[in-house]
């Protein structure tokens, strides 16, 4: 089972990303990722086998206070540095628990309108469904919320844009999801289950199923489907 973290904050963003997949290592995986995103530029880091493996090469001069990360155990696509989250459209990324059932029909639809898929999974789908959707609308909360109702299927998501580099967007229908308020001011945290909020958060929420928003580090909003 695959696991979930994302962080907004002033502390370093790729070791509390590192830690927090430590802590979801018993759900089992074969890969593991993670994505940084500043108001300039997204940096992200993939590697297979263990955790180690991923922290040997996460190396950046950049400070971000933002990021997401996964641990992944393949189901679409074989076990491939090239298939393991997050996944990346041409300026956003996004990294998914689940499994969306009508992700060929939505692939297919989008290599026709011209989008590029270099993965044999399903989560890239959703990435290249939200910036066909911002590309027309310029507006990542509605495009977003577009995106989500096109899916079909069990699925957990963070994602992250360079068109909106102060948010991380989250929705949760099937897959555990978790939201808390940092012990620091300013701080939000995601991840899949408790372990690796323990000692970081004074404020969480379970979300429930059918249940999504937009965090930054000012406010945090939720909407439904």
């Amino acid at each position: 089972m695959c696991g979930i973290v994302g962080y907004i904050g002033n502390k370093k963003t790729e070791d509390i990303l590192l830690d927090g997949l430590k802590e979801l290592e018993y759900r089992g995986y074969d890969s593991a990722g993670i994505a940084l995103l500043s108001s300039e530029k997204i940096e992200v880091f993939k590697a297979l086998g263990k955790l180690k493996n991923l922290e040997q090469k996460v190396s950046t001069q950049n400070k971000y206070n933002i990021g997401i990360g996964h641990t992944r155990w393949a189901t679409h696509g074989k076990p491939t540095e090239l298939n393991a989250h997050p996944h990346l459209g041409e300026y956003s990324y996004v990294v998914h628990n689940g499994i969306i059932e009508n992700y060929k029909e939505l692939k297919e639809e989008l290599q026709t309108a011209g989008h590029k898929f270099v993965s044999q999974t399903d989560t890239e789908v959703i990435v290249h469904l939200f910036e066909f959707y911002n590309n027309k609308l310029n507006d990542c909360k509605a495009s977003f919320q577009n995106t989500i109702k096109r899916l079909e299927g069990a699925f957990s998501i963070l994602l992250i844009s360079k068109s909106c580099p102060n948010d991380i967007y989250f929705f949760k229908h099937g897959s555990p999801l978790i939201i808390a308020r940092g012990n620091e001011k300013n701080e939000v945290l995601f991840a899949s289950s408790d372990a690796p909020l323990i000692g970081l958060a004074n404020e969480v929420v379970y979300l429930e199923d059918g249940c999504g928003g937009v965090a930054s580090a000012e406010r945090i909003e939720f909407f439904e489907d």
